[in-house]
């Protein structure tokens, strides 16, 4: 068989076994592939001919964008054309700042025939932290939109010397928006040849995309994959999000992050699916679930800030298409899992992975759920649970065995073999998670390894109580910390936002704390409770390390802020 038939076959074994995990499990095999170009060899052959649509963006003003399979091909075709006549090669880095808009998804299928490594970052990005990655990530291009061009003239000369700008104004198709001097006009892609044919064949094993880390703990880490371990590896996420031929799949994620790379590029169009966004600047419930009934959506993937927001709206007055609803970004609390259901007959399925990988662990269609778990390994993954000593056991933290390295995993981290080799030590790669495995497999998330902690003894997750916290009308997020105590050691502070509506005094915190108590057994009892802002990544995740510093720089006794509220107050 060739490359692409040893592909379509994995693939096609998953969508043909997608509600039965243990049959899947047992058949898969990731495919053996040496120069497979997954933009070539897969897309264009899929996409010759092909009139179904691949792409739909819609704008909140009622704008469209949509291209079918075929057309996407060809305009990736004059992308690569077209950066190949500005001197772009194989290996060369691009840093790739767009909203959600069309030339991102033909300049990612571009680099990927060319064999430009693309460097994914968010409009948002700016300063330093730009700087940073131009510096870090070797950047020889930059493709960026309006936004995107404001934050690198403000950068000094020196940071994007040698960096060819490309300037991707209102999706590169509007008679305006015309480059600022000395910017590439992407609109001059139209004009390069609509086939593609590489200088020569490129290697799975070469970089494709280098993905800086949302920064939680720490400065973000450069995730280097490889030409097959993103495109390829994301058969994983396809069976997990349930994904059939010709579904309008809508995953609500920004660009810049792996989430996006993961929902909105690879595992679709491994599928065949359609492509569907809907960019607005606010959220707005009603229109949401507006747009999920006009335009047919099937899978609906969202974080659950999204799930949260959707269910303060009369939910049963949408009667919606969907077939698949998922959630990822964080594990999403029972509380909203239930109301979705109660309103829709659908149950949200959770899942777990990283930026270093594709979806580990999930819960299929048509598996049996737990309340709280995020499911079973998937096909592909042999994962275990390690104890502090390196031992496999029924809690510990999530680790894939490297005898049997999975296609998906991460190269390693780019110029960092020291924290490569710590991630990847003892024939484990160690996703710093925590989890409990129960007798049937499922695999239930803890939290960070650096976030559990002990209180009194006890081993503390801060995901577990703030999963109690949200339950609460008054809580719209919270983050749970541990706060040095005399007499305890530790003893758990949830950070908390207020719904709107809700005072932050002592009249709520009270009503917090007696909510708890009824929820929570006592050795694990929140027992200070700060209402306050959230530290939070560009992403948006928490950084819960900016808050245990902030509780470590306080003397145990010493003087608490004027909005913070302990428990025993209200005894």
């Amino acid at each position: 068989m060739s490359e692409l038939q040893h592909f379509l076959a994995a693939r096609d074994g998953l969508l043909s076994r997608r509600t039965d995990l243990d049959a899947a499990s047992a058949h898969f095999a990731w495919p053996t592939l040496s120069h497979f170009n997954w933009a070539i060899d897969y897309f264009d052959a899929i996409a010759r001919n092909n009139d179904k649509p691949a792409l739909h963006i819609v704008e909140e003003s009622g704008v469209e964008a949509k291209l079918t399979y075929a057309q996407l091909s060809q305009r990736s075709s004059q992308v690569a054309n077209f950066l190949v006549s500005l001197g772009a090669k194989s290996g060369d880095r691009m840093l790739l700042m767009l909203g959600n808009e069309v030339p991102l998804w033909e300049t990612m299928l571009a680099a990927i025939k060319l064999g430009v490594v693309v460097i994914p970052a968010t409009t948002l990005l700016s300063g330093a932290d730009l700087a940073d990655r131009i510096a870090r990530g070797r950047v020889r291009w930059i493709m960026t939109n309006a936004t995107g061009q404001s934050r690198v003239a403000e950068l000094s000369q020196d940071a994007i010397r040698g960096v060819g700008c490309i300037f991707a104004s209102d999706g590169g198709r509007s008679a305006h928006g015309a480059p600022p001097s000395g910017w590439i006009d992407y609109r001059d892609t139209q004009h390069s040849a609509p086939t593609f044919t590489p200088a020569a064949p490129l290697s799975v094993h070469e970089p494709v995309l280098e993905y800086f880390t949302s920064g939680t703990t720490a400065q973000p880490k450069l995730v280097r994959h490889s030409r097959q371990s993103y495109p390829v590896g994301h058969l994983s996420t396809m069976y997990w999000l349930g994904l059939q031929p010709g579904d309008v799949h809508w995953t609500i994620s920004s660009p810049g992050w792996a989430k996006h790379a993961w929902s909105c590029f690879f595992a679709p169009l491994n599928a065949q699916a359609c492509v569907f966004i809907y960019n607005y600047t606010r959220f707005n419930g009603p229109a949401i679930l507006d747009v999920l009934v006009k335009y047919g959506v099937k899978t609906l993937c969202a974080p659950p800030t999204v799930w949260r927001m959707l269910i303060l709206e009369d939910m049963k007055r949408w009667t919606v298409p969907l077939r698949e609803v998922i959630s990822a970004g964080e594990p999403l609390n029972p509380e909203v899992i239930e109301q979705v259901r109660a309103a829709w007959g659908l149950t949200i399925r959770d899942g777990y992975g990283q930026t270093e990988t594709t979806a580990q662990i999930g819960n299929p269609p048509g598996q049996a759920l737990k309340p709280g778990s995020m499911g079973r390994p998937l096909p592909g993954y042999q994962i275990v649970l390690l104890d502090p000593d390196g031992k496999p056991a029924d809690e510990g933290e999530i680790c894939i065995d490297l005898s049997t390295r999975p296609t998906p995993l991460m190269d390693g981290y780019a110029d960092d073999t020291a924290k490569t080799a710590e991630a990847m030590r003892d024939g484990h790669y160690h996703t710093g998670d925590v989890g409990t495995r129960d007798e049937q497999g499922y695999i239930t998330y803890v939290g960070r390894a650096d976030d559990v902690f002990k209180a009194s003894g006890y081993r503390i997750s801060p995901f577990e109580l703030e999963s109690a916290l949200i339950e609460h009308p008054a809580v719209a997020e919270a983050a749970v910390v541990p706060s040095p105590d005399p007499v305890r050691g530790f003893v758990p502070k949830a950070y908390v936002i207020l719904a709107p509506g809700h005072a932050a005094d002592a009249a709520t915190a009270g009503a917090i704390f007696k909510f708890l108590k009824k929820r929570v057994s006592p050795y694990k009892m929140v027992r200070r409770i700060e209402f306050s802002d959230l530290p939070k990544t560009i992403s948006g995740k928490i950084r819960r390390v900016e808050l245990r510093g902030h509780e470590n720089k306080r003397p145990a006794s010493g003087a608490r802020s004027a909005m913070e509220f302990l428990e025993e107050m209200f005894r």
